[in-house]
């Protein structure tokens, strides 16, 4: 009772007070403090239940497990996943599916995999934290493959969540060919009328570079909240559609749907890729004005790129001292890449000598810098500015394409020729490159 009401000094005193205390005791006073905020005193209960000789059960570990969520947590993860292994309980879907969504929130997905697949009886919230946990770790094709598996093996009947997390699968590998396959199902289903898998259809379309599709699922929707709303605003707004994002926003307000954050990031970014800067402009400047939302780093990112690529750095540099942004890397970098294609060398220089201060963790503003002393045949500027990404100790990523083949997706990565048929693949591009000359 104390700790439901956040009393927890007074739920310290009754425990000191008891004449005899169980593990329900000992429960209660660790998931009070979790649910207070106060996860290690909850961790110090936890050692004296161990200390007074009792042991733990499932009920105990379902708040000390949802504490682990960063990377300073992982010892404290790892040694509490050794003790329900001991106590033989890892292996229940009640605390599986904990120790998975741990082992996600940390990025460990190999880890949460074997979790998983120690699981004796997966109930339907194993496969769909599995599946979730395979998108939050960016391994989309994994999560298809356990969709597919749980289709052909699994006694247990996907759901609405299955689906919506095997959507934003697809819509991260951008598959078109899965992704219609599982809207398909969903039709013979009747499951497409949940309002949140008709989001993960509308998103999944959008991102498959589908805008047709994704507004005729939209428009059918029975009902429609604001993720519905933000969602096509935004597809609309990557696509360069940014006169129909406007549509779409101003109809939104009709409706009377209020927006929230979420919504001017989508509008700003329509802006930024229609060349709408004054139109920009005014979302931006509205935004608390008009419906008291504060801009935050996404939106002011948005803005200074706008700004930047509309040749306004001069602009971008007043709303940088208006907000308290301008040392973010990302907005620099905004900056910087503005430099470069309006060819301002002495302003990139100076936004570089800005950003590269703030000791960046990807090579991204050392490209840029050789960039823009290439782009005014700066060769010695461009010499130096490698020369300071090797200085740094970060190398640069190779880029790489992903293309989905008959249901297979090849990675192919710069200079690397370890593809299995890199041969045949060669001597194909020799011929395009043939027939393209005498075209």
């Amino acid at each position: 009772m104390y700790m439901k009401c956040g009393k927890c000094s007074d739920a310290l005193l009754a425990y000191n007070e008891a004449l005899e205390l169980d593990p329900v005791a000992y429960n209660a006073l660790i998931t009070g403090f979790v649910e207070n905020q106060q996860p290690d005193k909850g961790f110090e209960v936890f050692r004296m239940m161990y200390q007074e000789g009792f042991f733990p059960d499932r009920f105990t570990f379902v708040g000390l497990l949802g504490t682990c969520n960063g990377r300073d947590d992982m010892k404290r993860g790892e040694l509490l996943h050794c003790q329900t292994i001991k106590l033989k309980l890892d292996s229940s879907a009640f605390i599986g599916n904990l120790i998975i969504t741990m082992y996600s929130k940390l990025n460990l997905l190999e880890e949460a995999e074997k979790a998983f697949r120690l699981i004796e009886e997966k109930d339907i919230i194993s496969w769909n934290t599995f599946l979730s946990s395979c998108s939050h770790c960016n391994d989309h094709e994994k999560a298809l493959q356990a969709l597919k598996e749980m289709l052909n093996e699994c006694r247990v009947r996907p759901d609405e969540f299955t689906f919506a997390s095997a959507l934003a699968a697809c819509s991260g590998l951008a598959s078109m060919c899965n992704g219609k396959q599982i809207h398909g199902h969903l039709i013979r289903t009747r499951l497409y009328q949940d309002v949140g898998v008709g989001n993960a259809l509308v998103n999944m379309y959008a991102k498959c570079g589908c805008i047709a599709k994704a507004y005729y699922i939209f428009s059918k929707m029975e009902h429609q909240n604001l993720v519905s709303w933000n969602t096509m605003i935004a597809g609309f707004g990557n696509h360069g559609f940014g006169g129909k994002a406007v549509e779409l926003f101003a109809k939104m307000k009709t409706v009377g749907v209020k927006p929230d954050s979420v919504t001017f990031v989508g509008l700003l970014t329509a802006s930024n890729h229609a060349g709408l800067v004054d139109e920009g402009l005014v979302y931006f400047n509205s935004m608390e004005r008009t419906y008291g939302i504060s801009p935050e780093i996404e939106h002011f990112s948005c803005l200074i790129d706008l700004l930047g690529r509309a040749g306004r750095i001069n602009e971008a540099e007043e709303y940088m001292k208006r907000f308290p942004f301008a040392h973010d890397t990302v907005v620099l970098g905004s900056l910087l890449s503005a430099c470069r294609l309006h060819g301002d060398v002495d302003t990139g220089k100076r936004f570089a000598r800005q950003l590269l201060k703030l000791q960046p963790v990807s090579t991204s503003p050392y490209v840029l810098l050789s960039n823009l002393y290439a782009s005014d045949e700066m060769w010695d500027g461009v010499v130096e500015a490698w020369k300071l990404l090797k200085g740094s100790g970060l190398k640069k990523e190779p880029g790489h394409s992903l293309i989905e083949v008959k249901g297979t997706f090849e990675k192919f990565t710069v200079v690397d020729f370890s593809h299995s048929r890199t041969e045949e693949i060669m001597d194909i591009l020799k011929t395009l490159s043939w027939e393209a000359i005498e075209v």
